[in-house]
Formats: C-alpha cells, structure tokens, sequence
C-alpha cells in the first residue's frame, strides 16, 4: 500500500531559514528616491491584528542559559493542538488509525527536564554503558513501541543506535515501522555512512516497510547537508515515481537544499512547480554525477528507481491536478531568505506579503530574515523600522535579531552603532551566545581597539562564558599586529586551561605569528600544546610552521621540521612541497627545491605554476637561465600551463644577459599560448632592445604600452628614459622626464637617469640643477639617488656637497654600497689625498679588510673640509684594543692633523711604534704634514733628511708634501731648495730606471741571439 501524500513535520527540530552571515548581491538596481516601504509591497505603519498573527509574548529569565518561557492564551489552545498534531503526525504507522502522542519531556521555567517514567534510567544507562543489549535485557517486553522510539531517537551514536535497533529487532513481537527506520536513515546520514544507509534501506524494502513523505524528506535533508545535491534530488525523483506527492515540509526541504547549494532559480522553479501540482527534475541533469566510488551513490538511487519506476503513477497524475498554497510559517521563511540571497528584494517582499495576506503567523524567523535582507542592501532604517512593528506586533527579538543589527552596523563600517546594538542584548534581558561574541569581538579587532575587546572579554567572563576557539586567533592576531605579545601569550595561556584547540585553532594562532616573523613564539605554540585528546598535529599546522621558518629564512629548521613530519603519523601534502620548494627557491636554494620538486612529483602530486615560477625566478637570479629553460620545459611536461608571470621572468632573464633571440623567442611562445603581454613583460623586451641597441624597437613597444589601459607605469617610463640616456638622445629623454613630472610619477629613478643622461654628455649645470630639484623633492631614498647625485658634485667639483650628502645617507642609515664607494675614490683625489694614500685605501676596501669601509668615509670628510664629521668617525676606528692595520693609522693621522689637532696626530704615530709596524710612504705624507701645520722645522728637516740620504725611497708625493709643509711652517727658502732637489733627483731617478731598463732590453736581446745560434 503506497501512502497518501502527508502533511507534516520531519522528525526532529522543525525546518527554519538560518540567518546567513555572508551578505548579498542585489541583481536589481533601485533607485534611491524609491520608497523602499512601498516596494515591500505594503505599508510598515498600516498592519493590522486582522493581518498577522500575533506571537505570544515571552519573558526572560536572567541566567545565562536564558530560555524564553512561552505564555500560552486561552484563543491561542486550538492552533496549539492543531499545530502539535500536525508535528508528530509523522509517528504514525502505515495505517491512519488514532495513535497516542509519543512520551514528551517536562518543561520546567523553559527547559526541558527530560522525560518520565523507566526512560530516563534507561538513558543514562545506555550513555554510560558499552553493553547495549545488556542493559536494554533488564526492560523485555516493558518497553512500549513509543518508548523504544524515544530510546533509538535519542541515540547521538549511529553505531549504537544501530545496536539499540538490532535489540528492538530481536524482540519476537516487534514489527517493523517506518518510524524507527526514519530515526536510524537519518542518524546514519548524519553520520555519512552511504554503505550503512544502503543496507538499511535495502532491509526496509524486505521487511515491506514503505517510506512516506518523512523518510524522503528526511533523506533530501542529510544529502543535502552533506553537500550531495544531486543525489538528495534523486531520492525526490524516486518518490515521485512510488507515487507520492511531497507535502509541503519535503518541498520546504528540497528548495533550502537548492538554495544552500546556490541554485535560486532551480529552487524558486521547484516551488512554483509543486504549487502547480508538479514535480519537474528533467532540467536538473541528475546523470552527471560523480562516479568516482566502487558502487557510487548515484548507481544505488538510480537501481533503486529502475526497480520501482512503475509503481502507481496514477496517484500521481491525481496530485498533479491539484493547486497548491504553502500554509507554514518556515516555509515563507524559506522562500524569503531564498529570494533575499538571489537579491531579488520585490519578490521577498511579496512573500512577506503574501503571509499577511493568507494569515500565516510571522515568527521571529521571518522577521530575522527581512531584516537581514534590508539591512544587507543598505536599507539600515527600513531593517530598524521592521524591528519596531516586530515589537509592536508581539513577537520579541531575540539574541539572533540583535546579532543581524550589530553584523550589519560593523559591515557598514558604523563600530560605535555595531557596539550600541551589542550593549542593547543585556540592556533587553537577553544574554549573548557564541555568535554574538564572535562578531563583536572580530569587529573590535579588525579596527584594532585593544581597550574596546578587553572590556568584551571581561564581561563575557562575568557571564560565566569562554572565548572560543574562533575568537582566540582573532584577538591573538590583534596583539601580535600591535605589538603587545605578552598579551598574545597571556590570553592563550588563559584559554588553553578550559582545554585543547582543534587543529585549525592552533594553525591559526601559528599563522598569526608567522606573518610577522616571530618564529620562536610560533615554534612555542607548536611544540608547546598541552591538550590531550588531540595528539597528533594535522597538516595544517605543519604547513603554517614550515611557513614561519621561511619568513624567518630558517631554512634548515623548515626542512628538518618536513623531515621529521612523517615519523609524527602526519604525510605532508601538496601544500607542504609547493610552500617548500618556493621557500627554498626564493632563497635561491635551487638544489634543494630541485630534489624536493623531483620527490613531489614521484609521490603524484602536482606542482603549481607559482612553484615552478618560483623556481625558474631563481635560477634566473642566478643567471643560470639553461637551468631555467629545463624547469620550464618540465612544467609543460607535468601540464601545468605557464602564466604571465613564468614567461615574464624568462624574457627579463634573458634581456638582462643581452640575449635578444631568446627572449624575443619566449614573447612569441606566450603569445601563441594565448597570453597577452603586460606592462611588465613588455618592459623587459625594451630592455631586451636596449642591450641589443635598437632604438626604434623599444619606442614601438613603448607605444604599444601607452595603448594599454592607464598607460606606461613608472617602471616602463624610467626604462625607457634610461635607454635615451644610455643613446645620448637628451631631448627625448627630457621630454619623457617633463611628462613624468607633471603628472606627479617622477621619482628618484627618473631624476637620476636624467642627471646621467646631463653628465655624460657634459652638460653639468642641467645635471646640477636637476640633482638640487631631486634633492628639495626628498627623493634621495636608497644609495643609487644619493650616488647618482654625489658623483653630479663631484664632477662638477662641489666636493664639500658631496660630504653633506654623504653624512645625510649614513645617518638615514643606509648603507654605502659599491657603487658609493667608486664615487668616494673620486672624490678623494679631487680632495688632494696623494695618490699612493687613495691607492692604499682601495686596497684595503677591496679585500675587505676591518675598518676599511669605515676609514674610507672619515678621510672623505676631512678631505672636503668637514672636520666635525670627520672627527666623529675617527673615533670609531683609534679605539683602544682595535688592533688597527697600517692603513686606518695613517687615516687617523691625516683626519688628526687637517684638524689641526696635531697633538692626537702625533699619538696615533707613536701607538704605531709601539706595536711593531713599519711606517709607509703614506705615513710619511700625512706625518709631514702634522709637522708643517704646527711648525715643527726639524720634524720636516728629518723626515727630508732620510729621503734625502736614501732611507726612504725617492717619491714625488712625499716631495710635494715636504715643500707644502716648509711653506705651512714660513720656511720658503727651504721650501724652494727642495723643489730644486726634487726636480734633480727625479730626473735622475728617471735617468736610472730607463738605463735599468736598457740593460734588461740588452740582456734580452741576447738571450735571444744565444737561442736563435742554439
């Protein structure tokens, strides 16, 4: 016998539209002088009582489980008991005989005190027993079939409620009902045991237990929680085809299914067509579903429907005569939040009208839900407007209503209104549920109002609540991003001594240390948990770990943390190798990555084009580009298709080795791939032709990017400046700075690219001019402005410029670079250091020798004039216990002495008797100088003496530095005598070389006379 169609609730709690937090996407454009009150479709001041039904009213009680106590009214009792047979009809068997109510729990002050009789001892001893059939022996033959359907429903355990149902089953007066077979479908859909449902559905065929409109109802219900919409949708195309029509509560069920899944116009089509007395699912491609299982879900539903297509299709022709109209309160609520989610407002609003209009009781439900609609669409008055004719009509809000507002407020960006509405839940007698928490404690954070979140978290202690696990990672992340990690650490602690986190928790709180690079304290929380029923760490945490070695550049912790991984009983996945690879890849570890990539591979798992991209970027860092070449090549092997971003870092690689054909090679690949070049990678093909020479080829790209949307960006500008410059072609190149300038993109690469461009071609009052504008703009950032413009100064011999701007860099503290340096050099042989001096310090920089940097940048300020400055830095290097090399000494003495702090000078000298070493030639310059400044004829006189007699090697910059220092200490005459001395010895120093070089010439020529007889 094939039931009629039912009309009743599911088992188990009624169906009611969720709120949804996301918001929605209005396909509908209203104008804003549009009153939104008249495209509701009704009037907010003009309800009547005649229109709604009014809710009864509800008191609260002040703890913190509060549970809304309903007052029930004498006028009220007929759709009570109208209402509560309609809710347990479903209990009835096959047969429409009177059935008593099943046994109903004691509802004291709203809650629900369990039930009467034998149950509650049979219960408790199921929940703390493992022998099911033990203690359920202890109660043969006195249970009664609506007891034994308390005991299975009760069950939380599928495996237990299958054991409980196998006991019923063994009772040799038991007969099969469709109840108890609903209770176990459902329990085990729950639990996504497809196997365990089938049997069972297979076993209530045999018993000849026919389902109803429960069972199918039911099944939609838990395959579509689960995520598979296409076989719920099949067990409807199963009903139809046994004959049975769905009630309202199984249409109810199939369109929030649909409307969960997304598809809005298929669920508004199936409850159009249900109201027409139609079943419909031609349209739903039922046949494309996954078969990846042995015996799929599908191949199950679809045998089950070949073996019962032809059963009573007459019923149904019958039902597909008659129209139909929703009568229940959750189905409206349905259709509404449908509708609002496929932001079709007009027609939400009908069926809030259409509920006044027919007499269905508005529920908080309902109201919940317009709200939310109007509020999402920013319609912020009419949502509160709707709140006040909830009040008004009887129906209180209730914590979720207050929710809606405060989620509503923070998403417009309105906190103190989102606050105002949080503080209105206690103020209402209401309490705050986990929700509520969440959302005003991730709305404080997002703004980071430390303060603010404090005070929430210390009145949702006072209520005896925790903050939860999504809410920890959240204020942990507020902390860490201002900087307060010991309130981080205090609060984990905190929340760590109510339990364990789940994995995701604890990757979370990992992940906000990682971001900011504090791999100690996420190492903490990793190795640190003290939860025990979680023992093993999930993937996840692994990977955001593996992620915090990387940002710290701890690559060999990373990887022995991947190592070890494996003997923890966790496997890494793709996540792990890709995050890998690229983490070594960018630290240019490409062996490693390349071992790593190989392992990934064999284990068939798919790299992503970002890793590859990864590594391929650093062999090009490396200019290893073959290498480069043979990654991309396997890429395509694998199928994965390169990007933009592969092919742009291949054609950079290559135009910066100057090798024109193979990026221009690349450029043609990817634009066969159907990829069309950026601004990026057309830069670097103006590159390509720059190192290639060719002009006219940059300048066509160069257009081709002014037709790309916004134009050439500050990069392909400065590119193409610095190819014009690099060609001497300065009007074009002023005429690209002039553009850049007005619109306000010039920056220090623009203004350093037109200074080289003016020095090269000597115009040096152009490049002055330009390096005193980059400077009043604050564009000297890095070392490549400060350098360009320093050596602009040094050319044109503004040496004092130079030694400001070399002080104004350090003390910004940048460091000098290679290329400040060879600008420093320069600048100390237009300063007047000897030849020999600059000579000896280059020396020293190149082999890096301590305190050579430091020495370099003391004698370029005392060069220029700067003694201050170069005093300061002196000081660095004459520090006792330094244990200085030659050259710092001689430093110091020349800084000592153009100070005229000759006394110090002298020191420096003596300190380098005292420890051994040999003066040079350079000690002798800058000591002579001391000498002449302070006057001190006979330290000149001995010094000259030993060059003189030979003890010092004749050197034209010591000469020089003798006369200077004669003609400092007033002593022109000797001054003039040893320029006449010098001119004399140099010539005959000259006349000795070339003879020396005359007998080796004589000597050579000799041996080679002596070969050629040989």
């Amino acid at each position: 016998m094939v039931l009629q169609t039912y009309t009743s609730m599911v088992i188990g709690t009624p169906y009611e539209a969720p709120f949804q937090s996301q918001p929605l996407t209005s396909s509908q454009n209203l104008n804003s002088h549009f009153n939104f009150r008249v495209f509701l479709g009704f009037n907010l001041h003009s309800f009547t009582q005649k229109q709604i039904c009014k809710s009864q009213p509800s008191s609260k009680t002040d703890h913190p489980l509060h549970r809304n106590i309903k007052i029930l009214y004498p006028h009220k009792l007929k759709l009570q008991e109208d209402d509560k047979d309609r809710v347990f009809i479903g209990f009835k068997l096959q047969c429409h005989s009177k059935a008593e109510a099943l046994p109903s729990r004691t509802v004291i002050n709203g809650k629900k005190k369990g039930y009467g009789g034998i149950l509650p001892s049979i219960l408790r001893s199921l929940r703390t027993e493992s022998d099911v059939e033990k203690t359920l022996n202890l109660y043969y033959g006195k249970l009664s079939p609506k007891e034994q359907t308390v005991i299975l429903k009760e069950q939380s355990n599928w495996e237990k409620a299958l054991r409980v149902f196998e006991w019923m089953k063994s009772q040799k007066d038991y007969v099969p009902n469709v109840i108890h077979y609903n209770v176990i479908l459902r329990s085990l859909g729950r639990a996504k045991k497809w196997d365990e449902l089938r049997l069972c559905w297979i076993e209530m065929a045999k018993n000849g237990v026919f389902p109803t409109n429960n069972t199918y109802g039911m099944l939609v219900d838990v395959y579509g929680k689960a995520g598979l919409v296409k076989e719920a949708l099949l067990w409807i195309k199963h009903m139809k085809l046994r004959g049975i029509f769905p009630d309202e509560v199984t249409m109810n069920t199939v369109v929030k299914v649909l409307k969960d899944a997304g598809e809005y116009d298929r669920a508004d089509r199936f409850y159009k067509d249900w109201c027409t007395g139609k079943i419909e699912l031609d349209d739903f491609d039922l046949d494309s579903i996954d078969d990846s299982e042995p015996f799929s879900l599908k191949q199950f539903l679809l045998t089950e429907l070949f073996r019962t297509g032809g059963r009573n299709p007459s019923r149904v022709l019958e039902i597909e005569k008659t129209c139909r109209k929703p009568q229940m309160t959750a189905t409206y609520n349905t259709l509404i939040d449908l509708y609002g989610k496929a932001g079709r407002l007009k027609d939400a609003a009908n069926v809030f009208n259409e509920m006044l209009k027919s007499g269905v009781a508005l529920d908080a439900v309902t109201f919940n839900t317009m709200i939310f609609i109007c509020g999402s669409h920013g319609y912020l008055e009419e949502a509160e407007a709707l709140l006040n004719k909830m009040e008004e009509r009887g129906i209180s809000p209730d914590t979720k209503t207050y929710n809606i507002f405060l989620s509503l407020y923070a998403n417009a960006g309105k906190i103190d209104r989102a606050l105002q509405w949080y503080r209105k839940i206690r103020r209402t007698g209401l309490f705050p549920d986990a929700v509520t928490c969440r959302a005003i404690i991730r709305t404080l954070c997002k703004q980071n109002m430390v303060k603010e979140v404090e005070n929430v978290i210390s009145e949702i202690e006072s209520l005896g609540m925790y903050i939860d696990e999504h809410s920890l990672p959240v204020i942990m992340r507020m902390y860490i991003n201002a900087g307060l990690i010991d309130r981080a650490k205090a609060i984990f602690e905190k929340c760590q001594l109510n339990g364990g986190f789940s994995s995701p928790a604890y990757a979370a709180i990992i992940d906000a240390y990682a971001n900011k690079g504090l791999w100690a304290e996420a190492e903490d929380v990793f190795f640190g948990r003290t939860d025990k029923v979680i023992q093993k760490k999930a993937i996840a945490e692994y990977n955001v770990m593996i992620k915090a070695y990387g940002i710290a550049k701890l690559y060999d912790k990373a990887f022995s943390l991947f190592k070890g991984m494996k003997s923890q009983g966790t496997w890494p996945d793709e996540c792990t190798y890709n995050s890998l690879i690229q983490m070594f890849s960018g630290g240019d570890l490409v062996d490693q990555a390349k071992e790593l990539l190989a392992e990934m591979q064999g284990l068939r798992f798919k790299p992503s084009c970002s890793t590859f991209s990864a590594l391929i970027a650093s062999y090009v860092r490396m200019n290893r580009l073959s290498d480069a070449v043979d990654v991309f090549d396997e890429m395509s092997k694998a199928g994965v298709k390169p990007n933009e971003v592969v092919y742009g870092t291949l054609i950079d690689g290559f135009a910066e080795a100057g090798k024109f054909e193979e990026a221009m090679h690349y450029f043609h690949v990817m634009n066969d791939s159907g990829i069309q070049a950026n601004q990026i990678i057309l830069t670097s093909m103006i590159k390509a032709y720059s190192k290639l020479g060719s002009v006219e080829g940059a300048k066509k790209l160069y257009e081709q990017i002014k037709n790309l949307h916004g134009g050439p960006d500050i990069i392909a500008s400065n590119s193409m400046l610095n190819l014009y410059a690099d060609f001497g072609m300065v009007s074009e190149a002023k005429m690209i700075f002039n553009h850049l300038r007005e619109k306000g993109q010039a920056d220090g690469v623009t203004f350093a690219t037109l200074i080289y461009a003016y020095k090269n071609m000597g115009m040096l009052d152009e490049a002055i001019e330009i390096a005193e504008e980059m400077k009043q703009s604050g564009l000297l950032r890095d070392c490549m402005t400060f350098n360009k413009v320093m050596a602009c100064y040094a050319t044109n011999g503004q040496l004092v410029e130079c030694g400001e701007l070399l002080h104004e860099m350090i003390n910004r503290k940048l460091l000098p670079d290679g290329g400040t340096f060879k600008v420093l050099f320069t600048i100390l042989k237009k300063g007047g250091f000897s030849v020999e001096a600059v000579r000896q310090l280059e020396l020293s920089y190149r082999e890096g020798k301590p305190y050579a940097r430091q020495a370099v940048i003391s004698a370029v300020y005392s060069a220029v004039g700067l003694h201050t400055f170069a005093i300061e830095s002196c000081s660095i290097i004459t520090q006792p216990g330094l244990g200085l090399h030659l050259f710092a000494y001689n430093v110091a003495i020349y800084v000592y002495g153009a100070s005229s702090q000759i006394d110090e000078a002298l020191k420096i000298f003596m300190q380098i008797q005292d420890e051994g070493l040999e003066p040079d030639i350079v000690t002798f310059i800058n000591l002579v100088g001391c000498y002449g400044k302070a006057g001190m004829v006979e330290g000149i006189k001995r010094i000259y003496g030993q060059l003189k007699y030979g003890h010092i090697e004749p050197n034209e910059s010591l000469y020089n530095a003798i006369i200077d220092a004669y003609s400092d200490a007033g002593r022109y005459d000797l001054a003039d005598l040893v320029s006449q001395e010098m001119e004399l010895d140099l010539d005959v120093k000259k006349l000795t070389d070339s003879e020396s070089e005359g007998v080796v010439d004589e000597a050579s020529e000799v041996g080679k006379g002596e070969d050629l007889e040989g």
